[in-house]
């Protein structure tokens, strides 16, 4: 039976001027950002799909790859891209949520490596997407670096490259680089090593999202946008607008599932923070290098990661924003002048040239945590009804994953994509609250609080291995 859901009203009607405020990558897009027509009403399907970000536009764009007669049809509340998927770091990669160990303990070792071969395919895959399909979205493969700019991220580094090797990968998929090693490639403050891995691309979020919706829409699919949904049934999807009949629904709303009937437990919506610099002059990029645009991260507890842009600007973006009671979202909720404020203080620590360089964008956005921590994708071919996933913060590359799986599950196709490890996982739901905000912000505040000790005594500290019992081990 349908859930109702109070329809969440736009106060007012949002132009190209207001999503291009979103975020960097929003106002870089060439073409308007004037919303498409919502949907005119009641309409029938093959494939309806909810969402127009990543997940929603890769499995759209590979339906109609395969069979380009499939009526599709993307709902999206706001504009294409408008979510994490026009907001986010902008790192293709090929890191998946769950750990090896974790995945292997629900399928087998052989599984687990399957499925990072199949992330480290993916980048390719994407980074092929883009120039077949003429795509114009800055893709560069120079792989990530997780520096060592402490004492205590040397033993934690080296740690996971040698359990990288315990897993049978080798020096082409992960090696270590000394401090001079890593400094011809980009010059950290108190860099001491990092481990590299080639498996990444730096991109330009927003417009390989704007882009793959016009490629959708050239080969036949129907985007439609200020088009709410407001309960999900089999076979059928209501909408403030009218409602679409189809076989085969598909929920691609990440870390907006709460908002949806039935689902407040499924996923929380965890926000993660950026900021960006003024473009900098070619004579602090002299001193700072990052020619090979790799992307970067350091061994601290509390995530930051970042990026050299197309355009010249460093941009960092980190966790540390806190979880709002009751899994809400809200456009406030991307704004948190204290986290800004220290993710601008991590910038000019690790890049002391970039003193008196303006900030000139500042942006938030919420991604999509299952209770498990373990990304999911699956069909259920009697009831009609796919979905994707619970990315905690990797879903550049992991939508991209779902979207040809679900492709294949929805169509019957069998290939080795669809017997990885994470199609159809179930991950159990979150507490109610207030245990789950309490929870959550209490990891939050552990993993500030391991840094700042860590910073004072230079080792590892214990706290970080409180976490577990948060990320389900």
């Amino acid at each position: 039976m349908l859930q109702a859901m109070p329809a969440v009203p736009h106060t007012s009607i949002k132009t190209d001027a207001d999503y291009r405020r979103v975020s960097l990558w929003l106002e870089g897009v060439p073409e308007s950002l004037d919303p498409r027509p919502s949907l005119p009403g009641s309409a029938d399907a093959d494939v309806v799909i909810i969402g127009a970000g990543f997940t929603g536009l890769w499995t759209a764009y590979y339906l109609l790859t395969a069979r380009p007669q499939t009526k599709v049809m993307v709902l999206e509340a706001e504009i294409a891209g408008f979510g994490a998927s026009g907001r986010n770091g902008g790192w293709c990669s090929a890191l998946f949520a769950a750990s090896k160990d974790k995945v292997a303990r629900t399928s087998s070792r052989d599984g687990a490596i399957e499925l990072q071969r199949a992330m480290f395919a993916t980048v390719d895959e994407i980074g092929r997407v883009i120039e077949d399909e003429g795509i114009d979205a800055p893709f560069t493969k120079g792989g990530t670096l997780t520096f060592s700019t402490a004492p205590s991220h040397v033993p934690r580094i080296i740690a996971e490259l040698e359990e990288e090797r315990r897993w049978g990968f080798t020096h082409e998929d992960f090696a270590w680089l000394d401090a001079t090693e890593a400094a011809r490639r980009v010059r950290v403050h108190g860099g001491r090593g990092a481990l590299y891995t080639p498996h990444c691309a730096a991109i330009d979020p927003a417009r390989l999202a704007r882009g793959l919706a016009q490629v959708v829409e050239r080969k036949g699919g129907q985007i439609f946008e200020h088009t709410r949904v407001t309960a999900i049934e089999d076979g059928r999807v209501c909408t403030d607008n009218g409602e679409v009949r189809a076989p085969a629904v598909v929920r691609a709303t990440e870390g907006y599932t709460p908002l949806l009937p039935g689902y407040a437990r499924d996923i929380v919506p965890i926000y993660s923070l950026m900021i960006a610099t003024e473009p900098l002059p070619s004579e602090v990029w002299n001193e700072i290098g990052w020619n090979g645009r790799e992307t970067l991260t350091d061994g601290r507890n509390l995530l930051i990661y970042a990026q050299r842009t197309a355009d010249d600007r460093i941009a960092l973006g980190g966790r540390g924003a806190p979880y709002h009671f009751g899994s809400r979202v809200a456009d406030e909720f991307d704004k948190e002048p204290g986290v800004f404020a220290e993710l601008e203080r991590v910038l000019k620590t690790l890049w002391p040239q970039t003193q008196s360089a303006r900030i000139t964008h500042s942006w938030g956005g919420c991604l999509g945590v299952p209770r498990d921590w373990y990304s999911s994708v699956g069909y259920d071919a009697q009831s009609g009804r796919g979905w994707a996933g619970g990315y905690v913060g990797d879903g550049v590359a992991t939508t991209n994953l779902a979207g040809r799986t679900l492709a294949d599950l929805i169509t019957g196709v069998e290939s080795r994509i669809t017997r990885l490890p994470w199609v159809n996982h179930r991950s159990r739901r979150w507490e109610p609250e207030p245990l789950r905000w309490a929870g959550i912000n209490l990891g939050l505040k552990l993993s500030h609080s391991a840094d700042m000790a860590e910073a004072r005594t230079g080792l590892p500290s214990r706290r970080a291995h409180m976490l577990s019992w948060l990320t389900g081990g």
